[in-house]
């Protein structure tokens, strides 16, 4: 009897997991070492890819990006479990760790190619974008907001060496992340949060 309970319990939980919905969302938001990091912490994030999303060229490499020739931006590949998150919930969660008032860069990254963005991939998207670009400045921590929001067009995965750069390469991303000033500015916006 505890075997086909077992059993049971086991087939509804498999059948549970299975129906997730992952989807897909496209963001931008400077060193895409840095918006990896802060996404994959954020419950309902299944996976954070790091990439080049909105240029030009075909298969761009770091050096063309960082070059600002291209037009793409630093952007992240984010697939998240809708049934635990919302597209909503997702852009509101990136909005906090970007500084969403700066189009020339990021914080010590200038440029367009590390200037915020949010993809969309369809009219929803863009109406629940728009959405929350409003709500983070009806919070009032900000007087003006400079988010591109942007059709999605093509996605290309950054080089090996970019994904997780945090877990690989701790010291560096640390240091580098404490010199960008990102920290310093999202804690006196908003507090340890």
């Amino acid at each position: 009897m505890n075997r086909i309970k077992f059993l049971l319990i086991s087939m509804v939980t498999l059948s549970t997991i299975s129906m997730a919905e992952i989807k897909v969302a496209y963001l931008a938001g400077g060193c895409f070492w840095c918006t990896e990091s802060d996404m994959e912490k954020v419950p309902g994030v299944v996976d954070v890819i790091s990439g080049y999303s909105g240029g030009h060229v075909e298969n761009p490499t770091y050096d063309q990006v960082s070059s600002g020739t291209t037009g793409h931006f630093e952007s992240i590949e984010v697939k998240y479990d809708s049934d635990k998150i919302s597209y909503s919930q997702l852009l509101h969660s990136f909005l906090k760790v970007i500084n969403p008032t700066d189009d020339n860069g990021q914080f010590v990254d200038r440029g367009y190619q590390y200037s915020p963005a949010i993809f969309y991939q369809n009219t929803n998207e863009e109406n629940l974008a728009k959405k929350a670009l409003k709500q983070i400045q009806k919070e009032g921590h900000f007087a003006e907001i400079n988010v591109k929001l942007l059709p999605f067009n093509k996605f290309y995965a950054a080089e090996k060496y970019h994904q997780d750069y945090y877990k690989k390469n701790p010291i560096r991303y640390k240091y580098y992340r404490y010199r960008s000033g990102r920290d310093q500015f999202l804690e006196k916006v908003w507090g340890n949060n």
